[in-house]
């Protein structure tokens, strides 16, 4: 991990009114949608401010509490859910009252379906601990505040490239799927899977 003194790098039942800094609509197509928490409302607001300037859409909410209510993970029926609005990225402050940031993260890696959003930690103390236990449960970053509008971009160009990544060996696969006529139907047990490409064995039908 990187130790700057800046940034820290891991290397691998309320009503829906009560979300008073939700934006419900949905985010564009190209913008990353990011869940930030914080419960200043000041270091809050900063935050928003510098992921809006770098073009990201911006859900912010106040507690660890509300965060699970907004993702679904609170475990109550009357739960604030919206299908469909994907979040890029977490970005939260470690130390808040009812559940810390890293008692958040947490509970977002036990989740089968948000395990796999970064979560970035924020906060004022550079404790190497702390740091290095938020890393170990998956924190992406841990990020010293101030937080700087150089490390919002940094953290977006870095999704994004992830992202596109991924987007690009799922059309890969899909496009060997393809080649190999398996698209719509099983694959054949002569085909194999190697380094994340699909060879096709010819196989010869038995003569009758």
């Amino acid at each position: 991990m990187a130790r700057n003194g800046v940034f820290f790098r891991r290397q691998i039942s309320e009503k829906v009114e009560d979300f008073e800094y939700f934006d419900h609509s949905p985010p564009d197509s190209e913008e990353l949608h990011v869940l930030a928490v914080d419960d200043s409302l000041v270091d809050r607001k900063v935050i928003e401010r510098l992921l809006k300037i770098s073009s990201c859409k911006v859900t912010a909410v106040d507690s660890g509490r509300r965060a699970l209510q907004y993702l679904g993970l609170d475990g109550e029926s009357s739960s604030v859910g919206f299908d469909g609005l994907k979040v890029n990225m977490i970005i939260t402050d470690y130390c808040m009252p009812g559940m810390t940031g890293y008692e958040l993260l947490k509970k977002i890696k036990e989740s089968s379906t948000f395990r796999e959003i970064p979560v970035v930690i924020m906060s004022s103390d550079n404790i190497l601990a702390r740091i290095d236990r938020c890393l170990e449960e998956g924190a992406e970053e841990y990020i010293v505040k101030p937080v700087k509008l150089s490390d919002v971009k940094r953290l977006k160009d870095s999704i994004t490239r992830e992202e596109g990544d991924e987007n690009e060996e799922r059309k890969t696969l899909k496009r060997n799927a393809k080649e190999c006529g398996s698209e719509g139907r099983e694959i054949p047990t002569a085909t194999m899977v190697c380094n994340s490409s699909l060879v096709n064995i010819k196989i010869t039908p038995d003569v009758e």
